[in-house]
């Protein structure tokens, strides 16, 4: 069976041309137990002062958390993916509803795209991210510390 296309988890971009994207292109290790929930993502980076292709790897805890952090955005607070593996991505949604995304990969860049995504993005993302799940869905579970099988409803 042949991966689905990818899917953009995150898309933010503006007028002025600054943008950040996080597409999901593959499964880590599909078939594979411990790696097939893992998901495989580019993040691109662009402003008028960088333009950067990095790796991200996804766990389903990492979406699940931006699920929630989603909803911390629409009150004006933060949210981020990634993290203590490597690269992160952290979002703060200001008063005046433009978004400061902080892109930190310790082995190679930290900076700090600012913009102004469309007024409806943060439903946008929460519709980006049921198509992600929809498209690369959790197929293991977890059944007791370490021992994983696979979910009875898995597809692939």
């Amino acid at each position: 069976m042949s991966e689905p296309d990818p899917v953009d988890l995150i898309d933010l971009s503006d007028a002025e041309g600054n943008s950040c994207i996080v597409r999901v292109t593959r499964r880590f290790q599909p078939g594979i137990l411990t790696g097939h929930d893992i998901l495989c993502a580019d993040v691109l980076a662009s402003a008028s002062f960088v333009d950067a292709r990095l790796e991200l790897y996804l766990l389903q805890d990492d979406l699940a958390a931006w699920d929630l952090q989603l909803d911390q955005l629409d009150v004006g607070g933060n949210a981020s993916i990634g993290g203590d593996r490597g690269l992160s991505l952290g979002f703060h949604l200001h008063e005046d509803r433009s978004v400061s995304v902080t892109v930190d990969d310790p082995d190679r860049l930290t900076t700090v795209l600012w913009m102004r995504p469309a007024s409806d993005w943060i439903e946008e993302h929460r519709r980006r991210l049921a198509q992600l799940r929809q498209t690369w869905p959790s197929e293991v579970i977890e059944t007791s510390p370490m021992v994983y099988a696979w979910k009875p409803n898995r597809r692939s």
